[in-house]
């Protein structure tokens, strides 16, 4: 028996144990059932199952779900349309996703596959430093395509990210700095004007106006 504080009460009969727990307004709980004799433990079970319930949410936030997203590419794609697509799986990767790369043959295109093929090809080189290869092209029935994973992990894009966020933050505090040193430079001459010689000399002509010829 385990008291609600987790303190070890020892053995005794399940209608005390129940009584004592009654006694509490809290639950006596079986937690091993198969131990010899059973390891029952006082506790507000609600309590315990929102908890739980509350660490699996918690344990989903830090979960990433890596999806599949797809890019279609066609066998006359032209430069400008060839750019918009890359990035777009570009943008993938960063994200932390996958990326299925496909290229579909329509009728007579069916004869012209090497093409296909090259433009996956310069695909894969042109996204090569933020990606791995899981597949190569490889051609299924009217299709042609490939899988592009992130190069990084999800661990590392977010040391990245913080990282890059440390270095923001000290950046924009060193232009602060060099702002105030600016300010206080400009206020400088003008304390240095009031207190000049020129400034003290006039001030004590004007103060003994026999001393004037």
């Amino acid at each position: 028996m385990i008291g609600d504080e987790g303190e070890q009460i020892g053995v005794m009969p399940p209608f005390e144990a129940l009584k004592l727990a009654r006694s509490k307004n809290l639950d006596l709980v079986e937690i091993s059932p198969t131990a010899q004799p059973p390891v029952c433990r006082i506790m507000d079970y609600g309590k315990y199952l929102y908890q739980q319930e509350k660490k699996e949410r918690e344990a989903k936030k830090h979960q990433k779900t890596i999806t599949v997203k797809e890019v279609k590419f066609r066998i006359n794609v032209d430069d400008h349309d060839y750019e918009t697509k890359k990035n777009h799986v570009l943008r993938f990767l960063d994200g932390g996703d996958k990326v299925k790369a496909t290229i579909f043959f329509r009728g007579r295109e069916m004869t012209r596959t090497g093409l296909g093929r090259t433009i996956l090809e310069r695909l894969i080189k042109d996204v090569e430093p933020q990606s791995i290869v899981e597949f190569r092209p490889r051609q299924e029935g009217n299709t042609l395509h490939a899988i592009l994973a992130p190069k990084k992990s999800a661990a590392e894009r977010e040391k990245e990210k913080e990282k890059e966020a440390k270095q923001k933050a000290k950046a924009e505090r060193q232009e602060k700095m060099l702002q105030e040193k600016m300010a206080q430079a400009k206020l400088a001459p003008e304390t240095k004007d009031e207190h000049s010689p020129a400034a003290t000399t006039a001030t004590a002509d004007a103060s003994n106006p026999g001393s004037q010829i």
